[in-house]
């Protein structure tokens, strides 16, 4: 027969190796949750990012009131394909804004030191395409700090353009611009060796000399661009410019100098022109952007064309 001492450490040991499973299963079930609360986590943080990725990141989107508001779009930065101010985000917040009900005018809020022609172009047709649909909404443009160039290209489609007496504005012109490393290379005995299909494939090819024919040419480009501009400028702007050729000279004004020049009309800003013009003192912003994921898609395109063309030695822009 077992003794009184034996069955006491047979019960002790039994007491406690159930503890120990209880404490293991308990360990389990507390790791099993854990496990599911991390993963319901993770699976919302997923959810929250493919919504970001998938929505449109745009301004202050707010519905119609009854008393009807002022719409805003933001050209701002440079006006290049992939950029937020480029041609397809500022048309389709054009659009947007027309077709509110309650817009009862359109600022375009202007600070930018210009972009691509091709861009500006777009930009300064949709904009005349809307007056000829809707000739009584009024479209100004307002500067902040700049308005250069390319972004003076787009504010010339407006009915008038209203600036701060320190505004920067101007700058009608166009350039192209690149390096050239030929001496670099005689010095330290390079040797440029280039194969091409085509007489001028290497166009301004920033490791060889300067090909006078070639310099020609694009200065005849680079100049018929700049005419196309003065004569968008000159389509909007119409008898109210005063300055002559040197507006198109690539000179930039002060504000009050764009007025008496005519390049401007009126001093005002957003709120002022809104409150006092439009009449319609609240401000919607349709300001658009790229969905996250096209941005970054459109960047790894941009920045892959620069660098060719950083290569080759070219860029044009109306600068």
């Amino acid at each position: 027969m077992m003794s009184e001492e034996n069955t006491s450490a047979t019960n002790w040991e039994r007491q406690t190796l159930e503890k120990l499973l209880l404490a293991a299963v308990d360990e389990q079930r507390k790791a099993r949750l854990w496990g599911i609360f991390f993963k319901g986590a993770l699976l919302i943080y997923l959810a929250v990012a493919l919504w970001l990725v998938a929505k449109p990141v745009s301004g202050l989107m707010n519905h119609s009131d009854s008393k009807g508001h002022t719409g805003v779009i933001d050209v701002s930065g440079n006006i290049m394909e992939g950029k937020p101010s480029d041609a397809d985000n500022l048309i389709l917040g054009l659009r947007d804004a027309i077709k509110d009900r309650g817009t009862k005018g359109i600022i375009l809020r202007m600070n930018s030191p210009g972009g691509t022609p091709v861009q500006a172009a777009y930009v300064f047709e949709e904009i005349r395409r809307i007056k000829r649909e809707k000739p009584d909404l009024p479209i100004y443009a307002v500067v902040s700090d700049l308005c250069a160039s390319g972004c003076y290209y787009i504010a010339s489609a407006a009915d008038k353009i209203y600036v701060s007496p320190a505004s920067m504005v101007g700058s009608i012109g166009v350039i192209m611009n690149g390096f050239g490393f030929v001496d670099i290379m005689q010095r330290f005995g390079v040797e440029r060796r280039l194969m091409t299909a085509g007489e001028h494939k290497a166009l301004l090819d920033p490791f060889s000399p300067v090909n006078p024919e070639e310099k020609e040419h694009i200065q005849g480009v680079i100049d018929h661009v700049h005419h196309q501009f003065i004569d968008a400028v000159k389509q909007g702007r119409g008898d109210r410019l005063k300055g002559g050729s040197k507006l198109f000279s690539g000179l930039v004004w002060s504000g009050d100098e764009a007025i008496t020049l005519g390049l401007a009309d009126e001093l005002g800003d957003t709120r002022s022109v809104a409150k006092k013009v439009i009449r319609a003192e609240d401000l919607v912003n349709f300001t658009r952007q790229e969905k996250l994921l096209d941005r970054i898609t459109h960047s790894l395109g941009t920045s892959l064309a620069a660098a060719l063309q950083s290569g080759l030695g070219l860029s044009a822009q109306v600068h």
